[in-house]
């Protein structure tokens, strides 16, 4: 049977923009006062192909650490190792303010941007998005301040993660930039994005999908119910046919969908890290693929 169309270890995160790798390493857990360990964490990325770092100014409070901790982390990891700077193209997001919760006006999305790029020892970053929207907030509002951070020269391009189609269409109307960028959930267990229109609409507006928690929050690891289990089960038979890990076959899974996404692995594991490059074995048939779908949906496809 005819096979999908197996995914470039390489691509451009936007026209214009770097080349990055087509599997991301994410910042969600990175943690700890470990310099050493890690630096590790981050070698063992870029040593499995990695060049694509996904963080956020968030990151640090659900591993019982101040805000910012995981940015201010990759700082001092940079600090130590400058010349690791050359080799990542880094991704960082802010608007979320804790107890708000969420703030898109000018003056905190500026304020934002300025804290993350000083926790991180950088005066740019390629590509900044907009963790969740504030819908308190004028989209006009919010285009004025990315188009004056971009002018700066402190972002290079916006993206937007956790939205509806039409916020970013409204964000879209009011910010005159391209947004390169959808940051939704979308895993074999999480399969929203396929009929709610962020995949399709990534699609017709050419923008990257950065796929965040592609083993469904490592409930893919452990499943608890039938469905997960059918899930796994369904990846298993692909995973075991190609010789690789079932991490590797749910990403595999994700990255067969024509919008490309990126799925960013979350795991702190330098062992785990390592298996990235089998994402890129397994091929994938309609038949199979839709068969994790359907797994996932727990219902015959119409």
């Amino acid at each position: 049977m005819t096979q999908l169309p197996s995914p470039p270890r390489l691509r451009a995160l936007y026209p214009g923009g770097p080349e990055v790798s087509s599997v991301a390493w994410g910042m969600w857990r990175f943690a700890g006062s470990d310099v050493a360990s890690a630096e590790a964490r981050i070698q063992a990325a870029l040593d499995a192909g990695v060049t694509l770092f996904d963080t956020a100014d968030i990151y640090g409070p659900d591993n019982g650490e101040p805000f910012g901790a995981a940015e201010a982390l990759l700082g001092r990891v940079l600090a130590g190792n400058p010349g690791l700077k050359s080799r990542m193209v880094i991704a960082t997001k802010g608007g979320i303010s804790m107890g708000v919760p969420y703030d898109s006006s000018a003056s905190y999305l500026t304020s934002a941007i300025d804290a993350s790029l000083a926790r991180i020892g950088l005066d740019h970053v390629p590509l900044w998005q907009i963790h969740r929207l504030d819908v308190l907030t004028h989209p006009a509002e919010i285009g004025e301040a990315l188009l004056a951070a971009h002018r700066a020269g402190k972002i290079g391009a916006v993206g937007v993660s956790n939205t509806t189609p039409w916020q970013v269409e409204a964000l879209a109307a009011h910010l005159p930039l391209p947004l390169v960028s959808a940051q939704p959930e979308f895993s074999p267990l999480a399969v929203a994005a396929l009929s709610d229109g962020v995949l399709d609409q990534a699609i017709a507006r050419g923008m990257a999908v950065l796929a965040w928690s592609p083993l469904g929050g490592g409930r893919l690891a452990n499943p608890a119910d039938a469905r997960m289990r059918a899930v796994a089960s369904a990846l298993d038979a692909k995973a075991e046919a190609a010789g690789v890990s079932r991490a590797a076959a749910a990403y595999s899974w994700i990255m067969a969908h024509p919008a490309r996404p990126i799925p960013i692995v979350g795991t702190q594991s330098t062992a785990r890290i390592a298996e990235i490059p089998q994402a890129y074995i397994p091929r994938w048939t309609r038949a199979e693929w839709y068969e994790v779908l359907v797994a996932s949906l727990g219902t015959p496809l119409p």
